[in-house]
């Protein structure tokens, strides 16, 4: 079928008709799958979760990032989406004081829009993860609802936050031990190569534009979240891809049993 054939059919089934020709093929080989289960009254839900948690980390960074330079968290943004609804439903974000480089560089600043200001007035990361600790506990995750954590690559959990905990002399925390890595769910799912999976890429494959400032943690990660529930609509059944152990990334094979995350607590503080 051309794309034009495609989009028609799509409309004629009031499903989304933005997207390149490998997207909308996926998306109309979904559907019908769907109706296929529907008839045979499978009834199970889209999603291995009841929430996502959407998280991007910006983190001090110099023009080049020479090798010795030690990157600092100095936003945790986490946006909450229900997978029943598909929709943002709510979102968090504060901004971190950095202890070992406390003046960001002029690039870091032009580059994620957090000034110096920002961060000065900011408390430490130890204080910010207790508030985020405290707003997933609020909202019961983990305890009356499952949920898992999603990132736009690895680099957030095994390397900013694992870092940061260092940094910071708390031990990393459990219910950020596994998450799923979205380029490698996009990948798979619509079958497409990897340098096909950078943030801005995807949603223009999926006929979406970026919405907000690039390099904002928050709004790096409502769009990340935009193309989890575009994903979640064409049938793709995210789940848990990537943990950490020993401070060592890994991969989760997809037979593995599924668990979603647990009741998120504060980290004890390393001796």
């Amino acid at each position: 079928m051309t794309r034009e054939e495609l989009r028609s059919k799509l409309a004629e089934f009031k499903l989304e008709t933005r997207g390149v020709k490998d997207v909308l093929k996926k998306r109309l080989k979904n559907y019908y799958k769907k109706q296929k289960l529907m008839q045979k009254e499978h009834t199970s839900g889209n999603s291995c979760y009841d929430y996502i948690c959407v998280v991007d980390f910006e983190a001090t960074c110099e023009e080049g990032n020479p090798p010795e330079f030690v990157h600092e968290i100095i936003e945790f943004p986490v946006v909450l989406v229900n997978t029943r609804t598909l929709e943002i439903e709510d979102t968090f974000q504060q901004y971190v004081k950095p202890e070992i480089n406390p003046k960001l560089s002029n690039f870091c600043i032009s580059l994620t829009g957090i000034t110096q200001d920002i961060v000065d007035k900011a408390d430490t990361f130890p204080q910010v993860l207790q508030n985020v600790v405290e707003w997933m506990r609020q909202r019961e995750l983990g305890t009356k609802y499952s949920y898992s954590m999603l990132t736009d690559g690895s680099w957030d959990m095994s390397k900013f936050l694992n870092i940061q905990c260092r940094i910071s002399r708390i031990k990393y925390p459990s219910f950020a031990k596994k998450w799923i890595n979205i380029r490698k769910s996009y990948g798979n799912f619509y079958k497409v190569p990897r340098n096909q999976t950078k943030l801005t890429i995807m949603l223009e494959n999926l006929g979406m534009n970026y919405d907000g400032r690039p390099h904002s943690g928050l709004d790096d990660s409502k769009n990340i979240a935009r193309i989890a529930i575009r994903m979640l609509q064409d049938g793709c059944d995210l789940r848990v891809n990537e943990r950490i152990h020993g401070g060592q990334l890994m991969t989760v094979s997809s037979s593995v049993p599924l668990e979603g995350a647990p009741a998120p607590q504060m980290p004890r503080y390393r001796n």
